[in-house]
Order: C-alpha cells, then structure tokens, then sequence
C-alpha cells in the first residue's frame, strides 16, 4: 500500500536514541514502499491551523512528546500514531496511572503528592506523613515526567526523605510502594495493536532501576498469557496504538504496570531479541488506515 508519511521527533534533544528511533520507523515504512520523511519539530510551524502544510501526508508517526504540536496536526485532520492524547497521558506518570486505576490494571500503591505551584512540601505536612504511614521505609518516590529510569528515588530513610523532597523542588510527584521483589528486576513488553509482539527481562546488581540506560543488562523473555494481557491492557488504557509496557515481579505471580511507553524506543529490544518492532507497527498502521 503506497502511503505518504512523516516521523516526526524532537531537533533539540542532543542523544542519537530519538533519531535512531525515527530511521527504524522510515526502514520499515521504505520496505512497505511508504514515503516516510523525517521531520525535526522545529521544521513545522504552529500557529494553530494547518496552513503551512502545503501537503498533508497520509499519516504522521509522531515520537516526540511536543504535545502542541501533536494537537495542531490532528486538528489538521492527520491521523497521529501514537495520537496527541495518548502521548500527554503517557508523558505524566500521574495521568498514566489514573487510567490504569481506572481500567482495573494493578500498580503498586500509590499516593500523589498535592499540587504546590512550585513550592517545597515539608516532611511533616499530611501527605508525607499519611505516605510514610500506608507504605514505610523504603519507598519510592517518582517525578510526573522523566524518562530512562531518571527522577525516581529509593527513599531509605527521614535523611533521604528530606534530600529528594528539596531535589524535587516542588515538582508533580507521588510515593509509590517499592516493591522489593523487583529490586534491579523488571520486564519491558513490546505492544502494536492487540499483540505483544516482543519482551525482555532487564536486570541491575547495583541499582534498583533495571533501565538499560542505567547501567542494566538485557535478555530475551517469553511472557507468559498473565502478563500479555496486562500489558494490552494498560495500551489500551492510556489510548495508545503501541507502546513499550514496563512490569513489576510481585510477590509469587503478581505483576504490576509500572509505566506505559506511548514512544519506547526499540533498539535495545532488536538488539536483544533479535525482533524489530518497526514493520509491525507500519503494518499496524496500514491496516487502521484500510479499515
């Protein structure tokens, strides 16, 4: 099926991983004789109409997180994979668990921290004595936007408390139960549609984030049909057409959804499973855009 496309990603991040992520998606596209540009976001203007599109293109595959522009282009009309509202959703960690609650998908407990315009909270205030209460040391505590593993803290102790509560700065955060099972353990599963289409175990010694970019190591999965269909689930639960799903080990076989990739980037998981997600989601694509 000849489409005409764009992959859009963000020109000012200065890591290699954004554009690699975009080139697999334009391999793929090239294979199903797809027009697929590249577009930095900074290449397209918004000034909230679409009159400096001077071609539409059938679809845009949209891995950037510049959510003004997402809405801009759907307002154009271009149908956006992921769409605007998935990526807003899964860019906020807080938003991102609202509908996993939601849809009845289980995540470790969780307790949001109060909006505070920019200002510190105390350790003495309700919230943080009701988390220390409900959860206990250690836990976690986990910024609304970060990526790779980054603005999540083990607070171990008051001394911990207080040192990331002044290194949050009043940012959007909530305490989250820290599951010790998955201590340097969890699982990253590979959503296009309703198939999981690859997964792998990652694993730290020294860290209790797996993240590869953390330092973690990597190795092929076979998800079993419990954590497959967790991990639709919580696609489907934040809007996504495709999304990396990561999963925490519970206690026996209990798992939790700890976020939701709405732009997971896929190299690690060709690197070690040998499956490259990309022409799963341009065949995903053509088939939304025929039905």
């Amino acid at each position: 099926m000849a489409l005409n496309g764009w992959v859009v990603y963000n020109g000012f991040l200065p890591s290699d991983k954004f554009r690699d992520f975009a080139l697999m998606l334009q391999e793929a596209a090239h294979d199903k004789n797809h027009q697929l540009i590249l577009k930095r976001n900074d290449e397209i203007i918004n000034n909230f109409t679409d009159q400096y599109i001077k071609k539409k293109p059938d679809y845009i595959l949209f891995t950037d997180k510049d959510i003004y522009l997402a809405n801009m282009l759907e307002r154009a009309g271009i149908p956006l994979f992921n769409n605007a509202s998935a990526i807003e959703i899964s860019d906020d960690k807080i938003k991102t668990y609202e509908r996993l609650v939601e849809n009845n998908v289980p995540i470790p407990k969780t307790i949001v921290a109060p909006k505070t315009f920019g200002y510190d909270i105390d350790k003495d205030q309700l919230p943080v004595q009701h988390a220390l209460r409900h959860l206990g040391y250690p836990l976690i505590m986990k910024e609304a936007f970060g990526s790779f593993g980054e603005q999540v803290y083990l607070v171990h102790n008051e001394d911990d408390l207080h040192r990331y509560l002044e290194k949050i700065n009043g940012a959007p955060f909530v305490f989250q139960q820290f599951i010790a099972s998955s201590f340097g353990v969890d699982l990253r599963l590979q959503v296009v549609g309703n198939e999981v289409v690859a997964a792998m175990k990652r694993s730290s010694q020294d860290d209790f984030r797996a993240n590869i970019t953390s330092g973690g190591t990597m190795e092929e999965y076979e998800a079993n049909d419990y954590e497959k269909e967790l991990a639709i689930k919580a696609t489907k639960a934040i809007g996504a057409h495709f999304a990396g799903v990561d999963l925490l080990f519970g206690e026996g076989d209990q798992r939790y959804v700890c976020e939701v990739n709405s732009n997971g980037h896929i190299r690690n998981l060709l690197d070690c499973t040998g499956i490259n997600v990309a022409p799963y989601i341009i065949e995903y694509i053509e088939k939304t855009l025929q039905s």
